[in-house]
């Protein structure tokens, strides 16, 4: 009974929260503002703030929360995702069976003739040609004394939690991509209606240069100047073009559909809101929501457990078996007083000599854990850099959103005065077509601007962990079902 209650091997400790205070060497706190652009707000980042479930409804858009919905429900990456956390919950929930006595039973009917004179036995009868039927049950049992059936569920066990945060860490990711995908396809767009505007405007740029050309006003180095500015221009354009055609197919993919059945939802800039107040994780949260540091953390559970599984196998097993049935000569007989059998057995068995096969295994697991252990450290690692890296992309997001906003504002006023001089007589109209030019120029920026800030945003989302501890639909792939940050300090309070 003592030794029943013990399991060789390490019993696994979660790995303690970094010993750090910030994600970056000067900490943020509030994003520079752009009056009067679209996107142009000031972010405030809420340091120690919780991470909604459905994040990407702060963007206020009703057709990108339909989108992400579909994509959830109709993505067959994350239904694989699924299945395997569903294969991983059944191979656990096999393994337990070993905690139990295996009971089986047989009948066996067979027709035998022994010859004359043979020295095996034969039935009191001494009939030589008999029929022999034997209905039984058989009982077996293995006591887990040294642990090596607990040892082997609790791998199994963390093997189905790291499945499980891996299919969470695929939820993130679909719908951090169908954000990125829908921001992405409203630039395309309004670059490409940029683009068109340029065309147009060197178009007319040429022809006037031609007419003056063909007055001899102008030389015809002007003129293949202007024709060449106008092949950058539209050489620029197919390549806009295919960029949105592949974000439309990439939508369709994400929600489930043929590249050919994209959504008909057309987003555009103007219609996200950008999100003002940023929740902002503690570092030490941040290793206790993050689906891909779970995982790694339950890799390294799954690593520790085979620890006790391989130093188990290297012990005495136990066996213990039970038989109990009947046997007659004809059927009818089977049940009948003195035709019952039973037996009890009980074998040991060790493990003398295996030329060294469960002692490098033994070693091969230690190995394994070590490997685990600084895979999981490698994860933690990254997943503050890219924390790190996506705070001071909205850091930069915002000057560069200010910098584009007051290039388009020169650019505007530039092309409000070539207006005035070319109506007042003093100014060309080539002037005031390069006003125009320089414009349109500026508003692409400003587009790309705006949605390195949404498309950033989203990042932060999926770095910080997604929130997925507030979506049921979601699960968790541990037995904690409160949220991972009191379900942590719960656990802290409890070793105190």
């Amino acid at each position: 009974m003592l030794l029943a209650g013990c399991a060789v091997g390490p019993d696994f400790k979660k790995p303690a929260a970094p010993d750090v205070s910030d994600y970056t060497s000067h900490p943020l706190s509030t994003t520079a503002s752009s009056a009067n652009v679209v996107g142009g707000e000031a972010q405030r980042f809420n340091k120690g703030g919780d991470i909604p479930g459905d994040w990407w409804a702060l963007f206020h858009s009703r057709p990108l929360n339909a989108l992400i919905e579909q994509s959830l429900v109709s993505n067959h990456d994350l239904k694989a995702a699924q299945a395997a956390l569903a294969v991983a919950r059944e191979n656990t929930l096999a393994g337990r069976g070993a905690h139990y006595p295996s009971v089986t039973a047989g009948f066996s009917a067979s027709r035998q003739q022994d010859p004359p004179g043979a020295l095996a036995p034969v039935p009191s009868n001494n009939a030589f040609l008999y029929n022999l039927f034997t209905p039984q049950v058989s009982v077996s049992y293995a006591p887990d004394v040294f642990g090596l059936n607990r040892r082997t569920v609790e791998s199994l066990k963390a093997q189905e939690q790291a499945v499980g945060y891996q299919m969470i860490a695929a939820q993130i990711t679909l719908s951090a991509n169908v954000v990125a995908a829908a921001v992405q396809q409203a630039s395309l767009q309004a670059q490409i209606d940029a683009t068109h505007r340029l065309i147009d405007i060197n178009t007319h740029m040429l022809q006037i240069l031609r007419y003056q050309h063909a007055k001899g006003y102008v030389g015809r180095l002007d003129v293949a100047a202007q024709e060449s500015q106008l092949a950058q221009v539209a050489a620029t354009l197919p390549t806009l073009v295919k960029q949105l055609d592949q974000q439309q197919h990439l939508l369709a993919i994400l929600a489930g559909h043929f590249p050919g059945q994209a959504p008909a939802e057309k987003f555009e800039l103007a219609d996200l809101q950008l999100p003002r107040e940023l929740p902002l994780s503690l570092p030490s949260q941040l290793v206790a929501q993050r689906p891909d540091v779970l995982q790694a953390e339950a890799n390294m559970h799954a690593a520790s457990a085979q620890i006790g599984v391989t130093t188990a196998n290297r012990l005495p097993n136990i066996q213990l078996t039970a038989n109990a049935g009947s046997t007659a000569l004809a059927i009818g007989d089977v049940f009948k007083s003195g035709t019952g059998f039973w037996n009890l057995g009980a074998a040991v068995t060790a493990p003398i000599f295996q030329g060294g096969t469960l002692l490098h295994q033994q070693r091969a697991a230690k190995a394994a854990y070590v490997q685990a252990a600084e895979q999981y450290r490698s994860t933690v690692l990254t997943a503050f850099q890219n924390v790190a890296d996506t705070l001071t992309a909205l850091e930069q997001d915002a000057e560069g959103l200010k910098a584009a906003a007051a290039a388009a504002d020169a650019a505007k006023v530039t092309l409000d005065l070539s207006q005035r001089q070319w109506k007042a007589g003093y100014a060309s109209y080539l002037s005031l077509l390069s006003a125009e030019q320089a414009d349109q120029q500026s508003q692409i920026a400003l587009v790309q601007a705006q949605a390195n800030r949404y498309a950033d945003t989203a990042a932060l989302f999926q770095a910080l962990g997604g929130g997925w501890w507030h979506r049921a639909e979601s699960g968790r792939a541990d037995s904690i079902k409160a949220d991972p940050n009191k379900a942590d300090s719960t656990k802290a309070e409890n070793e105190k």
